[in-house]
């Protein structure tokens, strides 16, 4: 497999103009089933298999989870941000680095499993709930300088859901772990 399908296996994220109730309701929805798509895929592996890279000089699947829990609960509070303040400038973090922390590295899986799910049940019921006027609101990105609508937010972390979740998927069945 080239390695820009294993980056990307589902491609890179493309944003729309505008983005209609449904396509929004739809990447809701996406969002909200990742715990448990993950939890269905990694129950039953073994320490080795979440220790191994999901791609070379990649990240191990351990750390793939750990960041989409990470990734998510910042998402979550930005959302938050976006809805009680002006146009907030959000705070980015080093991803990369991260992952090297010591509880990347090595904390129980089963933590950001849950971590993530509990987050999702939040941050779905807050999505769920916002207006068309909400899902307009915005939070520029200081590396862009772009304001981002939240209805753009919410494409952007479904493409990044099925991304990662795309990540451990191929491993597995590359590896003939499912």
């Amino acid at each position: 497999m080239e390695l820009e399908a294993l980056k990307y296996p589902i491609g890179r994220f493309n944003s729309s103009e505008t983005y209609s109730p449904e396509d929004t309701r739809t990447n809701i929805q996406i969002i909200s089933a990742l715990p448990s798509k993950f939890i269905n895929l990694l129950g039953g592996w073994t320490e080795e298999q979440y220790d191994t890279p999901y791609r070379p000089d990649g990240w191990t699947v351990r750390q793939l989870i750990h960041h989409v829990a990470d990734s998510h609960i910042n998402a979550y509070v930005r959302f938050r941000l976006a809805l009680t303040e002006d146009n907030p400038t959000i705070k980015p973090y080093k991803e990369d680095r991260w992952a090297e922390l010591p509880d990347a590295k090595a904390a129980s899986v089963d933590l950001s499993l849950q971590l993530m799910k509990n987050v999702h049940l939040r941050w779905v019921l807050l999505m769920n709930s916002m207006d068309a006027a909400d899902m307009a609101r915005t939070y520029t990105h200081p590396e862009s300088g772009r304001s981002i609508p939240l209805e753009e937010v919410i494409a952007l972390y479904a493409w990044h859901s099925e991304h990662h979740y795309q990540h451990a998927f191929t491993l597995a069945d590359r590896e003939g772990w499912r």
